[in-house]
């Protein structure tokens, strides 16, 4: 079977798995964000932390209780691997260095999951479940307690309130995430992926003696990074190591895992707000972004030129014979699009194009479909900025989903696209004034550039892969990262809350002839041109330096 053939099946697979999920997940999660009952281990939770789940909160005290819970989560996580070397089960490890701690701390808990260290060399049975695959589950439950935050702002009217924080928190958890978690840590175990606590032991018989590995609770950790689109693998070599990810079928159901909870937000967001016709347009912007992404990926690595290229197939240097290039392809499209991080091959030995197209996803705001949560806010924000733009041509008001774009909600859109883009290009221009952080790159010129362009756009963007040439655990990267990590995880978040807020205040708007008709394929069309443009005038200069002139060069 032909690449192209074995990618376009692999691809036609996902959409009709993704299609059969869509209604079914989308309207689940409605009713959850919706319900007014609470389940017994719901109320035991808020009973614990004294939470009154039935109490409404405008969005400063929403803000506050995302960033208190997120505080203590990363305090908790730095404290647990920084006394690692004296809890059972650390499987002999030492306590983590503290600027690691802190990197790694502030990358579970802002949903990045970027990881300066090799898993299995680093940490023990306790750190990785009890710390690491806990916040798999509740950073991807913020950010879907923020998405639904803002898609009450545009449902309500004559309020500023947003729904209770605490409650939206446990919900996603209790009801969402942990039952699809378990259903997928049995298939992948019964794909081949390893569950277990043994130690450290050795296997096979090598050249030159064994090789010692140690096990762990891979499959349930490995189903909610993938579905919380976190990314952290238990092993260094992450999704493309057998005990992860074991074959074909486990690659392409842990691709679905990543896809399918950003896509079915749609569906809720247009069960919420009332029109379903309302979320069909904003997930074809999802979907013509995905697809095209996917299809570019899997041409520039399939063609190429010169003998290597020809004899091996393609560009399959970095890439899993497992998974050939349509396997790669499709996961690295998929994770770089969302804010997930997994990776299954080398992003650093993709073509110059490809790499570009890998940065370009991150870039985009990881939208299409994005993050969990995060996504779908990011794209209504943008929907926000497209509406906006058409205002402005035909000289109206603009209006989306009944609500007037003025110029307090312009601000806090304006404010939201900047944050990302400034974080990764000022650490970036940082590492290349200082001389530190460049001799951290294994390769020189354009490629070098990418390296540490990616490493900043991977983190700030929330999204933890790595090009995997760079040498990110010292103490600037571990610092400057982790700050970027923060600062784009949650000041974002600010804006969108903000701009939550203002929505339900507002009294709704009839609809005129005049009304832009944002459930029609026209402003989907109009949607993707303005995070094309957006996009590209952000970032085309820093592109131009590293993988567009890596991939004209070749």
């Amino acid at each position: 079977m032909s690449p192209v053939l074995a990618g376009a099946l692999q691809l036609l697979a996902l959409v009709v798995a993704l299609g059969l999920t869509y209604r079914p997940l989308g309207d689940h999660m409605a009713r959850v964000y919706s319900s007014e009952k609470h389940l017994r281990p719901e109320r035991w939770v808020y009973k614990a932390i004294g939470a009154n789940p039935s109490v409404e909160m405008r969005w400063p005290a929403y803000l506050r209780g995302v960033l208190a819970f997120s505080a203590v989560s990363v305090l908790f996580l730095y404290l647990l691997q920084r006394v690692q070397g004296s809890l059972p089960g650390s499987l002999g490890f030492v306590s983590i260095d503290p600027d690691q701690a802190f990197n790694t701390a502030a990358s579970f808990v802002a949903n990045t999951n970027w990881q300066s260290y090799y898993g299995e060399q680093a940490m023990g049975h306790v750190v990785q479940t009890g710390g690491l695959a806990v916040q798999n589950f509740v950073s991807a439950a913020v950010g879907m307690a923020v998405a639904v935050a803002l898609v009450r702002g545009f449902a309500r009217s004559r309020t500023g309130e947003l729904g209770n924080f605490w409650a939206d928190l446990v919900r996603g958890v209790v009801r969402i995430l942990l039952p699809i978690s378990v259903v997928g840590a049995l298939v992948l175990v019964a794909c081949g992926a390893i569950q277990n606590f043994s130690g450290i032991h050795e296997v096979g018989q090598f050249t030159g003696g064994t090789q010692q590995w140690n096990g762990g609770a891979v499959a349930s950790q490995e189903v909610i990074k993938e579905l919380g689109t976190n990314g952290g693998g238990y092993f260094n070599a992450n999704s493309s190591h057998p005990f992860e990810n074991p074959n074909g079928l486990s690659n392409l159901f842990e691709i679905f895992l990543i896809l399918v909870i950003p896509f079915a937000l749609t569906r809720t967001f247009g069960r919420m707000v009332g029109s379903i016709k309302q979320g069909y347009a904003i997930l074809g912007t999802m979907a013509a972004i995905w697809i095209g992404f996917t299809a570019l990926m899997m041409w520039t690595e399939s063609a190429g030129n010169g003998p290597a290229f020809e004899i091996a197939g393609g560009a399959m240097e970095g890439k899993e014979t497992r998974f050939g290039i349509a396997g790669s392809s499709l996961f690295s499209v998929a994770t770089t699009l969302t804010s997930t991080g997994a990776v299954n091959s080398f992003h650093s030995s993709y073509t110059g194009f490809g790499g570009g197209i890998t940065m370009l996803g991150m870039q985009l705001g990881e939208i299409a479909p994005g993050g969990v949560g995060s996504g779908l806010y990011g794209m209504l924000i943008m929907a926000i900025i497209a509406v906006f733009i058409a205002g402005l041509m035909v000289g109206r008001t603009p209006e989306y989903l009944g609500k007037k774009i003025g110029t307090r909600e312009i601000k806090f859109a304006a404010c939201y696209i900047l944050v990302t883009p400034a974080l990764v290009l000022c650490f970036t221009a940082a590492s290349f004034v200082l001389d530190t952080p460049a001799n951290s790159m294994t390769n020189s010129g354009a490629h070098g550039f990418s390296e540490i362009l990616y490493a900043f756009t991977s983190g700030a963007n929330n999204n933890g892969s790595a090009f995997a040439g760079l040498n990110a655990d010292t103490q600037w990267f571990n610092s400057t990262i982790g700050i970027a990590m923060l600062l784009g995880r949650f000041l974002p978040m600010v804006f969108v809350l903000a701009l939550a807020g203002s929505l339900a205040e507002q009294t709704p708007v009839p609809e005129t002839a005049g009304t832009l008709r944002t459930e029609k394929p026209l402003f989907t069309g109009l949607l993707v041109g303005t995070i094309m443009i957006i996009t590209g005038l952000t970032y085309f200069p820093a592109l131009a330096l590293g993988p567009l002139a890596e991939g004209l060069a070749a």
